[in-house]
């Protein structure tokens, strides 16, 4: 009689039983098998036999109606007997006893399979995949592998890991054909609009039309909004049109965006209001600027955000009574504002805590900005005098240390309350007037007339007002701006001599 030879299914599930705890699938007078090489393999398979393939589900079930070998018949007697069995004969029936434990070798979903809603391909159904044998993938027909690869689509993945080089910018748009989809998507619109408009259906446009549509677009509307078409005296140089192809100069719409800007002055005017302010004075607003420009140059913040903080300052105190105490929550409340909207970092709200040594709380800095908000109606677009000196100083091509001079002119007159209620497109002009005076260079030239829009009679009382501010003895409390601009940085223009008014 051959040898009994191991069957692969059996060590398979001998180490699923190890590693895995199935107590309940095991019975209880049955011990363990601890050494497998005591295992007596079962008798060897007739030729006959049908093949692992094919084989399927008509696999012999341990207790079926099929005939059994005298070994197995003696196996089961000594079973229901309960007497002493071999080793091998009880590993035997330790088998039997689980034939459902299998390791099924489960596919990756939609692999290796044709898209689900393509036309004509096959279903492939759950019993077709408990016909795949363990451990062998799946035979899938030639048919279905043509009809895959024909209609091959773009796999997006969303696992980073499986990304490769091809899609690693894969996107949810990256089947649409951006100018076939665009148009077709607008055939309809334009269609409905073409009675309303004249112009013809965006499919009957030739590809070069297509291309440019967007720029034909943009032309259209720069030629409705005549954005930069002004007319360019000959005596003046036109600045915008030397620098056309700058993107950062934007020359095609810069003169609009000042005349807008110049426009909207008159919405922001501020009146003086300091006669209605019972607990405040002039020294104590000049005392808050002062404190703000430190706030600037602590954290470091844009000088449109210091000119923004003030000019809320101003339009809160004329439309509010504010008691002293108050005073230095709405400077940090309109600070806190204008950072939010000129920075790309503001400060936290903390930070403007620390600064005011703990006077106030965080709710009563909420509210106040709340209430700077409210007054102000939620238009942050103010015109600021720091933006019309930059634009000025740029069409005029004067250099950086006139420039700070220029600023350092118009920052000091933030202090100074007589300057409130004059538009802020006067106050750069004459700031940078009496730079030019105060380095020795020309006049008002034509070209700063036009950009401006203001001749120097126009201007020239704003310039001795702030020539004026200039030559008051400093005070202590009030040497913040004189002490930033007289560093290096700002080449110690504070330390420029000074002019009288009769050289204006």
């Amino acid at each position: 009689m051959a040898p009994l030879k191991t069957h692969p299914n059996i060590l398979t599930s001998l180490a699923l039983k190890d590693i895995i705890s199935t107590r309940s699938k095991v019975p209880m007078n049955i011990p363990q098998i601890k050494n497998t090489k005591d295992v007596v393999r079962p008798k060897r398979k007739a030729d006959c036999s049908p093949s692992k393939e094919n084989r399927g589900n008509n696999k012999r079930k341990p207790m079926g109606d099929r005939d059994v070998n005298a070994t197995e018949m003696k196996i089961k007697a000594a079973d229901d007997k309960q007497k002493k069995v071999a080793p091998v004969k009880k590993a035997t029936v330790q088998v039997r006893a689980l034939p459902s434990v299998k390791t099924v070798q489960k596919q990756r979903q939609n692999e290796n399979l044709p898209p689900p809603q393509a036309p004509g391909h096959k279903i492939v159904t759950r019993a077709a995949v408990k016909n795949v044998v363990p451990n062998q993938t799946a035979v899938i027909p030639k048919e279905v592998l043509k009809e895959t690869n024909a209609m091959k689509v773009t796999k997006r993945l969303s696992n980073e890991f499986e990304k490769t080089e091809e899609t690693l910018y894969c996107t949810a748009l990256e089947e649409v054909n951006d100018t076939t989809t665009y148009f077709s998507a607008k055939k309809q619109h334009n269609l409905r609009s073409s009675r309303a408009s004249e112009s013809p259906p965006c499919d009957k446009l030739d590809e070069k039309d297509k291309e440019g549509n967007m720029t034909m677009i943009a032309k259209q509307i720069e030629v409705k909004l005549n954005l930069g078409n002004h007319e360019v005296p000959e005596d003046v140089e036109d600045y915008d049109k030397e620098n056309w192809d700058d993107i950062f100069q934007v020359s095609h719409y810069a003169m609009d965006i000042f005349n807008y800007l110049k426009d909207r002055e008159s919405q922001f005017e501020i009146p003086d209001y300091m006669d209605r302010q019972v607990c405040l004075s002039r020294w104590m607003r000049s005392l808050l600027v002062d404190w703000m420009v430190e706030i600037q140059e602590s954290f470091e913040l844009n000088h449109e955000t210091l000119y923004l903080g003030v000019k809320l300052v101003d339009m809160y105190l004329s439309k509010m009574t504010v008691g002293k105490e108050t005073l230095q929550l709405v400077g940090a409340a309109a600070m806190f504002v204008a950072s939010k909207y000129d920075e790309r970092i503001p400060p936290l709200i903390d930070d403007f805590l620390y600064i005011c040594d703990g006077a106030y709380s965080r709710r009563e800095l909420v509210r106040m900005e709340v209430s700077v908000l409210k007054v102000c109606g939620f238009d942050l677009g103010i015109p600021i005098s720091y933006r019309f000196l930059r634009r000025y100083a740029r069409c005029a091509r004067i250099t950086m240390p006139v420039l700070t001079l220029a600023r350092y002119v118009l920052e000091y007159s933030l202090m100074n309350y007589d300057t409130i209620t004059i538009r802020d497109s006067k106050l750069a002009s004459a700031a940078l007037y009496l730079a030019f005076k105060m380095k020795n260079i020309s006049g008002w030239t034509k070209t700063l007339e036009f950009y401006t829009g203001y001749k120097l009679e126009e201007f020239k009382d704003v310039a001795i007002l702030l020539n004026t501010g200039l030559q008051n003895p400093p005070k202590s409390q009030l040497m913040t701006v004189r002490n930033k601009y007289s560093h290096k940085i700002f080449f110690e223009v504070a330390k420029t001599p000074l002019i009288s008014n009769d050289d204006l």
